[in-house]
C-alpha cells in the first residue's frame, strides 16, 4: 500500500498545515504552478515528491521539471500534467494519449498482450483551481484535480487530496479543505 498526497497551484505559498496533513503519506504529487524552487525543495526535503511545471512556473522550476510525467505506483499507471481539463473538456493535445490508453485497455480485455506503457489508470492535473474528481467513462480512467493549495483560487478554501494505492485500486480518497488565512 502506498499513501499519496496531491496538491496543485501553490503559487509560491506552502501552507504549514500541508505538512501536518501529509505527514503519513509516502509520496507527494504536485500538479504544477509550484511558484518557486523553494516550495519544491521544501516538499522534497519532507517526502519524496513527483511534480510537473505549470504555466506560471519559470526559472529553475520550469527547467528542473517536465510538462508531462508518466509513472507507475504499484499497479496504477499515472499521467500528470498541469493544464489537462476534465472529461469531455480535455486539452486537445492529450486526446491521442487517451485514445492509445483506451486501445491498450481493450486489447488487455481481449486477452491480447497488454501495452502497459500506453495505459492510463489515473490522470492528475491542476490549473483550474477547482477541485474535481471524476471517472472518465469514455477513456476508462479516474481524473483528479486537487484544486488550489495556495491563496489563489475560485474555491473559498485551499484544497488537497489524500488517498492510497493498493495494487491496482485507488482507495481511501479524502478531500482536505484548509480555511484561507
Amino acid at each position: 500500500m502506498t499513501r499519496i498526497g496531491v496538491l496543485s497551484d501553490t503559487h509560491g505559498l506552502l501552507d504549514k498545515r500541508i505538512f501536518e496533513h501529509f505527514k503519513d503519506v509516502d509520496e507527494i504529487w504536485h500538479a504544477g504552478d509550484i511558484g518557486s524552487d523553494e516550495v519544491l525543495r521544501k516538499l522534497r526535503e519532507f517526502k519524496p515528491t513527483r511534480a510537473v511545471y505549470g504555466n506560471m512556473d519559470s526559472g529553475d522550476v520550469r527547467y528542473s521539471l517536465s510538462e508531462f510525467y508518466r509513472f507507475k505506483v504499484e499497479d496504477v499507471n499515472v499521467l500528470m500534467t498541469h493544464i489537462g481539463g476534465y472529461p469531455g473538456k480535455y486539452n486537445p493535445w492529450l486526446i491521442p494519449w487517451f485514445r492509445k490508453s483506451l486501445e491498450a485497455k481493450l486489447r488487455m480485455t481481449n486477452d491480447e498482450l497488454p501495452m502497459t506503457n500506453d495505459v492510463i489508470d489515473l490522470f492528475v492535473c491542476g490549473h483550474s483551481h477547482i477541485l474535481k474528481i471524476q471517472y472518465d467513462s469514455t477513456y476508462k480512467f479516474l481524473t483528479m484535480n486537487p484544486g488550489a493549495a495556495g491563496k489563489q483560487g475560485w474555491q473559498p478554501c485551499q484544497t488537497l487530496l489524500r488517498f492510497t494505492i493498493n495494487g491496482s485500486k485507488i482507495d481511501d480518497l479524502e478531500v482536505i479543505e484548509l480555511e484561507r488565512k
